[in-house]
Parts: C-alpha cells; sequence; structure tokens
C-alpha cells in the first residue's frame, strides 16, 4: 500500500513527465515562426523520438501508465519538431 511519500513522488514524476513534453513546443514554435531548422539536428530529435517510442513500449509492458502517457506526449512534441525539421530543413 502506498503511503504519503509515495503518491508525493508519483505525482512530481507525472508532473515532470508533462513538463518534458512541453520542453519541445518553444523549438516547433520558433521554427515553425521562422520557416528554418538551421542550427536544429534532425539526428538529435529523431534519437529523441526512438528513445520515446520505447520508453512508451516499456510502460506500456510494465503496465506503468505515468511513464507511457507521459512519454506519448513527448514523442508527440517531438516528432512534431522531427517533422518541421525535415519539412524546412530537407
Amino acid at each position: 500500500m502506498y503511503g504519503y511519500i509515495e503518491y508525493l513522488i508519483e505525482a512530481v514524476f507525472g508532473f515532470g513527465m508533462f513538463i518534458n513534453a512541453v520542453l519541445f513546443i518553444p523549438q516547433a514554435i520558433k521554427i515553425y515562426n521562422t520557416k528554418s531548422a538551421d542550427g536544429v539536428s534532425l539526428a538529435t530529435f529523431a534519437g529523441f523520438c526512438v528513445i520515446q517510442f520505447f520508453t512508451v513500449l516499456h510502460g506500456y509492458i510494465h503496465q506503468d501508465h505515468i511513464l507511457m502517457f507521459g512519454n506519448a506526449l513527448s514523442l508527440i512534441c517531438c516528432a512534431t519538431v522531427t517533422f518541421l525539421i525535415i519539412i524546412y530543413k530537407l
């Protein structure tokens, strides 16, 4: 049975997963507004997408819903940046 500390840790972890996803948004906005991906690494963001995809699968396998949904949100945001890099760099 979970105690107060465990719930607090899960709440902070869940909030951290949300913040992790939100941190990709300013990069997407900048690329979209400037219509340029200069100085932004496609390999880095594509690598982040691959890692997040497998983290989502790991969360699913282990029934860790916070990890799974948090990284799914991050994957969506990161994939948006990756897609914009592809559009404006290639």
